[in-house]
């Protein structure tokens, strides 16, 4: 009896901090201001509106660079979403898949880019500097330094092939910074890793102001980062370690 009893409580107190743990992943991602709005009250996609204004980022980034891509880029990749798992809905109903695989790759590349978009928008919204705290005690250990971090970022980003991200991840399983290279929205990932900073070199995130000079634009670019944005979502991703 005394077993199944400890057994009880051990359970329940491992339950009870599960729960707190979620609860304190999302009220982290509340309190620090960069909660990414994916949908709305009905759950579909819908695409937040800008942190900031079209010309925020001047000379960086000229406005109509970022109107063209909010709104012609981002926002249609958002109606794309929708309409793959409306597609998926309707050959659930009818039992006819013979679209399946056209609308799951669509869903994975268009709910993608949104997802990426969502975040690059608040990865670009600092003052640039470098990162502090936690965040740069977590470069210097995985990477060396910060100069051996931004140097492997900016490498990584520039020679991504075709169109794509850099991106700068945090990997709950292994507890690691990562610096990734995606192609497209949606390849060559690592499964599990939870953004922190994006950035974007797609052509049409640059070509207006830098034509075929992504070096330069990617350069430019950490004149712009909000690294206090790249450290709370770190943060939100380690709830356990709230927990002590």
């Amino acid at each position: 009896m005394a077993t199944r009893r400890i057994f009880l409580q051990n359970t329940a107190a491992a339950g009870a901090g599960i729960m707190l743990a979620q609860a304190q992943t999302v009220r982290a991602a509340e309190d620090t201001g960069y909660t990414d709005k994916l949908t709305d009250a009905n759950g579909k996609y819908v695409a937040a509106p800008l942190p900031f204004a079209y010309d925020a980022l001047e000379p960086v980034i000229d406005a109509r660079t970022i109107e063209l891509h909010y709104n012609f880029h981002h926002k249609p990749a958002v109606v794309a979403a929708n309409k793959a798992e409306d597609g998926l809905a309707k050959a659930r109903d009818s039992n006819d898949f013979s679209l399946v695989k056209y609308y799951q790759k669509e869903l994975a590349f268009q709910l993608s880019s949104h997802i990426l978009h969502t975040i690059y928008w608040t990865s670009i919204s600092g003052k640039g500097g470098e990162p502090k705290g936690e965040l740069a005690r977590a470069i210097d250990r995985d990477f060396g330094s910060y100069a051996k971090f931004k140097g492997q970022l900016v490498a990584a980003t520039i020679a991504i092939e075709a169109s794509g991200w850099g991106v700068v991840g945090h990997h709950p399983a292994t507890g690691k910074l990562m610096i990734l290279q995606c192609e497209n929205h949606q390849k060559l990932t690592a499964w599990g890793i939870q953004p922190i900073l994006i950035l974007d070199v797609f052509e049409h995130a640059y070509y207006l102001k830098y034509q075929n000079r992504r070096n330069e634009y990617v350069n430019q670019l950490f004149s712009l980062i909000n690294w206090d944005n790249a450290a709370q979502r770190m943060q939100a991703a380690l709830p356990a370690r709230r927990l002590t």
